[in-house]
C-alpha cells in the first residue's frame, strides 16, 4: 500500500491511500483538473513526479495541433 502523509497541525496529520482512482494533478495550460493513472504514465520507467506534467484533453489537442 502506497499512501501520502500530510501534517495539518502540531497534533494532526492526514494519511491517504493511493488507489487508481484518487490521484490527480492540475493541467498546467487552463489548471483544470485531471485524473492520473500513475501505472500508465510511468510505464516506461522515465518519467518522475516532479518533473511530470499532465494537460487536459483539451490542452493536449491544441499543443498538438500546434506542434504540426
Amino acid at each position: 500500500m502506497f499512501y501520502v502523509r500530510e501534517k495539518i497541525g502540531d497534533s494532526v496529520e492526514i494519511n491517504v491511500e493511493i488507489h487508481d482512482d484518487n490521484v490527480f494533478s492540475t493541467c498546467p495550460g487552463c489548471g483544470c483538473e485531471v485524473r492520473i493513472d500513475l501505472a500508465e504514465l510511468f510505464n516506461d520507467g522515465e518519467g518522475d513526479l516532479y518533473g511530470t506534467a499532465v494537460y487536459c484533453s483539451e490542452c493536449s489537442k491544441t499543443r498538438w495541433e500546434g506542434n504540426r
